[in-house]
């Protein structure tokens, strides 16, 4: 499956880059969405595999396409595959052109991936140096200790990333107590996640409360990685919301590890730049072409790869841009 389709998954994340791209700052966060989404739903109609939707865009009821259970792919006859996808992780930050928007999404054989609920999930993401030496329920100061030692600096140069959200304030200031520095974000934590497993980011963990969907497309990311996430699911107090998560399995008293997030022994991860991010350059629009900067992960073979493609328009009096 890596081998196969690797390249076929590169081309769907592109092409919705590139759709919604072409709204970076126009402040339609609405409008981004429905542009990456419907060119990565077309794109994926030419994927030679027998693919099923298992973390999308919502119910049949509320999303026109990319639901839960869709069926997309070229169908019977080709590798069956379980697919999390999202078309752009970080509306708001291509609607009003901030750093960090990507277009995401993460395959593996069937049933590799957790079918986690709309909910929120209580997360916590280091690197290959500090995995097995963190623990969500240990206190923040702790887990810092924890990351410094094992990247062997003082905590004052470990930076957090943490969603800029009123219900972190506690985390913060212990976060700050504890002498850390904080990256804040407007959205995109799995786009955080991924630059905390990777060396150079200047990320070195991700701390609080986020979709629990993209805490299962952070782990199939981290686990390709060496990286390591720990999640809870958080109560929601939306009585149907609770009861219809716990007839999907879901457990509020668990926290869960990176393989039972993501349990797949095959993995594809593949994400391209919206906008210009710590991990990766956004799309450019030149007068010949369009460039664009991805990565695909694999698992079983621990590939990492960066990806720069120039898309050329047609025609014969064409400069390429490198």
């Amino acid at each position: 499956m890596e081998a196969t389709l690797s390249l076929e998954f590169l081309r769907v994340v592109e092409q919705a880059a590139i759709a919604c791209a072409r709204s970076i700052g126009h402040g339609r966060r609405k409008h981004s969405d429905k542009l990456a989404v419907e060119a990565m739903r077309k794109a994926m109609e030419t994927v030679r595999m027998n693919g099923t939707i298992v973390i999308g865009e919502g119910e049949r009821d509320e999303a026109p396409m990319l639901y839960i259970g869709e069926k997309v792919g070229l169908g019977d006859g080709n590798p069956s595959v379980d697919i999390a996808v999202d078309p752009l992780e970080g509306t708001n930050l291509c609607a009003t052109g901030a750093p960090n928007a990507i277009a995401v999404l993460a395959a593996t054989e069937g049933g590799g991936l957790l079918h986690a609920p709309d909910l929120y999930m209580q997360k916590l993401v280091v690197g290959p140096a500090a995995k097995g030496k963190v623990h969500l329920d240990a206190p923040v100061h702790e887990n810092l200790a924890a990351i410094a030692k094992a990247l062997d600096r003082p905590i004052a140069e470990i930076t957090v990333s943490v969603l800029d959200r009123e219900r972190h304030a506690d985390l913060i200031a212990d976060i700050r107590k504890a002498g850390a520095r904080i990256q804040l974000i407007g959205d995109g934590d799995l786009s955080a996640a991924i630059s905390a497993a990777v060396s150079g980011t200047g990320i070195h963990c991700v701390m609080g409360t986020g979709g629990a969907p993209e805490g299962v497309l952070s782990a199939a990311a981290l686990k390709c990685l060496n990286g390591e996430i720990q999640g809870r699911l958080v109560v929601d107090t939306n009585t149907a919301s609770r009861e219809k998560a716990e007839a999907m399995g879901a457990r509020f008293d668990k926290i869960y590890t990176t393989d039972e997030l993501c349990p797949g022994k095959q993995i594809i991860f593949a994400a391209s730049g919206v906008t210009t991010g710590n991990l990766l350059d956004g799309v450019q629009f030149f007068g010949h072409g369009i460039r664009t900067k991805s990565l695909i992960l694999t698992y079983t073979d621990r590939k990492v790869r960066f990806i720069d493609t120039v898309h050329v328009h047609e025609g014969e009096d064409i400069t390429i841009r490198f």
